[in-house]
């Protein structure tokens, strides 16, 4: 008997019973359906991580104070040994080609919360300072006016650029903010720019900052940022690294010499890290790989929920074609054709299921993709593979019992079986 014939009568069989053979299918549909639309949305969050990430700034490094464990949030353990800022010197040295070869430019970031207060309207933003190579290294430009320039630092001017959500939360729609002036901390500070919207990036939202010169936030608003010599410090230093393929090298490099200018002879002894965007990539890369196939895991279950309602069906479906069963022995049907019959009505079931639950699948992470504005769901090929062939591999697995049960019968006691 023919692959097709076998099909045929599969198809012929399940529509005998239509209610069924849909609530039967259930388990597999919404199994598929779980697994696609998940794994699609977990793709989708891996995507927008790293998107975000990149879009930070490519090819960077960034250096802060401390070591890993000193950089813990508040409850962690005490510090077993002082911190030692990063001061501006330090950045100099970092900047320097002459000590560190292969980095385009570094770029200082004094920061700090402070309020910003335009008549009545008073925010609690984080206020970044920085000098005019910033928008460079970090891939954020200005989307109207000017950023910070050389001559702002050197002057310590009191300028400000603002981020795109803090422009139009302290400045009315039909409002032109360039050139307007607000306060920061009580100074008076003059808007010179406002920013592209930028959205997340590797430490907050950029959007809800604003920008001063360095040497302003320094001297003017967080003049407790200095070292314990009196030295003006940063609070990190952002190095843009010539090529990707140099960014361990230029690591290392950076490493090698603040070592030396902090006087570390170990190196369970760093009082600094530096962090390389690669790894960070990788480390999202691969908490949010588990996390999809967690979720596709956790979907699985119903597939395996489904499997078993197959083989309860064809149990079923066996008991009660027994008769047929024994009919189509005596007139020459051998065990293979009794067996290959059953195990196909059981995965021709799966498969329609495994079919429908794809397209529910599509539906299903369009709609989770759409409760946020910056999420997408990201279907591959893999996904949709996985998902049909595990319910095939579940119907076959599952139809197996009940096509052996049925190829077993003798066929004079299946004839006399009421």
């Amino acid at each position: 008997m023919s692959i097709t014939e076998l099909v045929r009568i599969a198809l012929r069989a399940l529509t005998a019973n239509k209610l069924r053979s849909i609530l039967t299918m259930l388990g597999i549909i919404i199994g598929v359906g779980a697994v696609i639309a998940l794994m699609s949305v977990g793709q989708g969050v891996q995507a927008l991580i790293t998107e975000q990430l990149q879009s930070a700034g490519s090819n960077l490094i960034i250096v802060i104070p401390g070591s890993l464990e000193d950089n813990r949030m508040s409850g962690g353990p005490a510090q077993t040994r002082p911190v030692k800022p990063l001061t501006m010197s330090d950045y100099r040295a970092i900047n320097d080609p002459l000590q560190v070869s292969d980095v385009i430019v570094a770029v200082p970031q004094a920061d700090g919360a402070a309020t910003v207060e335009r008549g009545r309207d008073s925010l609690r933003l984080q206020v970044s300072g920085t000098n005019e190579q910033f928008t460079f290294v970090r891939n954020y430009n200005v989307a109207d006016g000017r950023f910070i320039t050389a001559e702002d630092v050197v002057a310590e001017n009191r300028v400000v650029a603002l981020g795109s959500k803090a422009a139009k939360t302290l400045f009315k729609e039909g409002e032109y903010p360039i050139g307007q002036t607000l306060k920061i901390n009580g100074l008076p500070f003059r808007v010179i720019g406002v920013m592209e919207e930028k959205g997340g990036g590797g430490f907050g939202s950029f959007d809800n900052q604003v920008f001063v010169p360095v040497s302003t936030a320094q001297s003017r608003l967080f003049p407790y940022l200095r070292s314990s010599t009196g030295e003006h410090t940063v609070s990190f230093v952002l190095v843009k690294a010539a090529s990707e393929d140099r960014l361990k090298d230029v690591v290392a490099q950076i490493e090698d010499l603040l070592r030396q200018r902090h006087d570390i002879t170990y190196l369970n002894e760093d009082d600094f890290t530096v962090i390389n965007q690669a790894d960070i990539l990788n480390i999202f890369g691969s908490i949010t790989g588990v996390l999809t196939t967690f979720l596709g895991g956790i979907a699985a279950i119903s597939l395996l929920v489904g499997g078993i309602g197959i083989m309860n069906i064809m149990l079923v479906s066996v008991t009660e074609r027994t008769r047929e069963i024994g009919l189509r022995k005596a007139v020459g049907a051998k065990r293979r054709h009794i067996l290959l019959q059953f195990l196909v009505e059981a995965m021709v079931l799966s498969l329609m299921g495994g079919v429908i639950g794809m397209l529910l699948g599509f539906v299903g992470a369009r709609a989770l993709a759409s409760l946020s504005d910056q999420l997408r769901a990201v279907i591959t090929v893999q996904s949709v593979v996985l998902a049909v062939g595990f319910s095939a591999l579940v119907g076959l697995f599952f139809g197996i019992y009940p096509a052996l049960r049925a190829s077993q019968l003798h066929p004079i006691d299946a004839l006399r079986y009421e």
